[in-house]
């Protein structure tokens, strides 16, 4: 078990990604870069397998961690639909969210250290 101190630092990471992962999502129209098509859908993807591998690394409970990014994942795109950003909300863009928190939730679960843990 890691000590307190040693745990904040841990966390350090997911915490940098998720202030990126807010300025991703909720920049508005007008600021994000033009890209070829589905380049949106590669981002979201590789958004929240790194919140998922920095949180899972950090330590964060697998069970929570997982619930937490689906919720983000869906009201990122709901706000993203209600707000005066010029964007709209795209259950595709969710669904790939998902993916990605699955996919780097894998990625953990096959760490190692985080099999040593769990025994």
């Amino acid at each position: 078990m890691l000590d307190p101190y040693r745990a904040h630092w841990a966390r350090a990471p997911f915490i940098i990604v998720l202030a990126i992962s807010l300025v991703i999502l909720f920049t508005p129209a007008s600021g994000v870069p033009t890209a070829p098509p589905g380049t949106d859908k590669v981002v979201h993807l590789l958004l929240f397998a790194l919140l998922a591998v920095t949180g899972g690394v950090g330590r964060l409970p697998l069970g929570g961690l997982s619930v937490g990014l689906l919720c983000y994942a869906a009201t990122s795109e709901a706000l993203q639909a209600i707000l005066p950003l010029n964007r709209s909300g795209d259950v595709l863009d969710a669904t790939v969210d998902a993916l990605g928190a699955a996919a780097g939730l894998l990625v953990v679960f096959l760490l190692p250290s985080r099999r040593r843990i769990r025994r």
